[in-house]
């Protein structure tokens, strides 16, 4: 019998948890957040973040965790995700269609739990500067089924444009597929709105998802979705986490909005958001090598390195591209060496084009008629051998040969309103560098 006063492992997920995402981390937070929305979401519960610390420290799982999860409500089928107070995208193991057996919701545990000491998992932790020892908390959830039949998919998108900040949902869709086909890469996507033809009604529950969520977190958000037999079902939420012109457009918009102050839009904007505000693109001119989808914006030339080890070892001398059929995980290293990343496969919520927006370089995904061997690369009959120079624009979406002429484009005007405020609220309006306006106004607006 487990005493009164031992530890409470396992939390059922629902509208009146209130746990900080330090215990129960941050995905079952926002689907706690999601609840209390009103918004479908499928039953489950999560194992805390002291469970994994325990588990890690001792070699097993901590005394009393087996009997609440023998006394735990479960569906007949299960998935199994791990859940960091900080986002790792794809850095843990996840366990999907698994039928709940005497041992089996333990060795899955187990399975996610030791994830967070992968080389991949530690690695992207030392890069991001994110402490070892916070451990995982665990979401165990009913199974929705992405490829039931065909009225059923899954997705992933954000309430606005990740690239621009414009107010347009965007993001990608598989229908009759699994959410792992879409964020890995592997498949073809459709663009979101392939959604408002083919299931209407799932279209229109995904956007009243994106004006509650947004309303809620008073800004731009991330959603994963599936949708079974014509209903949808959200799995996990986030704020966007946009850079560049994107977090200025956004902040500005929800300002005109009402939904936020223009002091607090200020406070969002960094002095590193405007550092890349004016999005450099490849000048007019240069020999396009393919052309692919591009998810972060900037300029990137360098040498192509076809794996994650050769990204590494030729980083040490120069700049390098990695060029893969698609990323994952074990590529974290390459990723990080890279000066920027070309993938032949996968759109805007594929590993790669997460992971190089977290880390600001720049990449284009989905390039169709790209075909990468181990010496070399093609595109339509075109070969580029490994260690050539190439560039690439991660606006456009172009992949050229050589290193290529770079322009900057101007400021927008979202960009000058915003720095109006900063004027507006330093009272300067002195000559000085845009980073200079906004960091004055973050000056007063702090030592109010």
């Amino acid at each position: 019998m487990v005493s009164h006063d031992a530890p409470r492992w396992v939390r059922r997920l629902s509208a009146d948890l209130d746990e900080p995402p330090e215990v129960i981390g941050g995905k079952a937070h926002g689907l706690v957040v999601l609840h209390r929305l009103g918004l479908p979401v499928p039953a489950g519960f999560v194992v805390t973040t002291a469970a994994c610390r325990a588990f890690l420290r001792d070699g097993r799982l901590p005394d009393g965790l087996r009997d609440e999860l023998a006394a735990a409500t479960l569906p007949p089928v299960v998935s199994v995700r791990s859940g960091a107070a900080v986002s790792m995208p794809g850095m843990m193991d996840t366990v999907l269609n698994l039928r709940p057996a005497p041992d089996a919701l333990e060795d899955a545990l187990k399975a996610v739990f030791s994830s967070w000491n992968t080389p991949r998992a530690r690695t992207y932790r030392t890069l991001n500067g994110i402490p070892h020892d916070l451990g995982t908390a665990v979401v165990v959830q009913q199974m929705v089924f992405g490829d039931r039949d065909e009225r059923s998919g899954s997705g992933v998108a954000f309430s606005r444009d990740p690239n621009t900040g414009e107010n347009v949902p965007s993001g990608e869709v598989l229908f009759g597929q699994q959410g792992d086909a879409v964020v890995s890469g592997r498949s073809l996507t459709l663009p979101l709105e392939a959604l408002a033809e083919r299931e209407p009604l799932v279209w229109r529950a995904l956007r009243d998802a994106f004006g509650r969520i947004e309303e809620h977190y008073r800004d731009a958000c991330y959603v994963e979705f599936t949708f079974e037999s014509g209903v949808l079902w959200l799995l996990q939420v986030r704020r966007g986490r946009f850079g560049g012109a994107a977090a200025v457009r956004v902040a500005t918009d929800l300002a005109d909005e009402g939904a936020i102050e223009r002091e607090e839009a200020l406070l969002r904007v960094s002095a590193q958001h405007l550092a890349h505000v004016r999005t450099p693109r490849i000048a007019p001119g240069a020999e396009v090598l393919a052309r692919g989808l591009g998810v972060c914006p900037g300029v990137a030339a360098g040498r192509v390195a076809l794996t994650a080890d050769a990204a590494v070892r030729m980083a040490a001398d120069e700049p390098v591209v990695l060029v893969r059929p698609e990323t994952s995980p074990e590529d974290i290293r390459g990723l990080a060496a890279a000066t920027g990343i070309v993938t032949a496969r996968g759109g805007p919520a594929s590993h790669a084009a997460v992971v190089a927006r977290s880390m600001g370089k720049p990449a284009v995904v989905g390039v169709t008629d790209l075909v990468v061997g181990a010496h070399s690369v093609s595109v339509r009959g075109h070969e580029v051998g490994a260690g050539a120079v190439i560039g690439l624009d991660g606006t456009g979406g172009e992949v050229v040969l050589g290193t290529p002429r770079v322009v900057t484009g101007a400021a927008d005007a979202h960009l000058g309103r915003l720095l109006e405020w900063a004027d507006q609220v330093s009272g300067d309006r002195s000559e000085r560098d845009e980073a200079a306006r906004l960091e004055a106004a973050h000056a007063v607006l702090h030592r109010r």
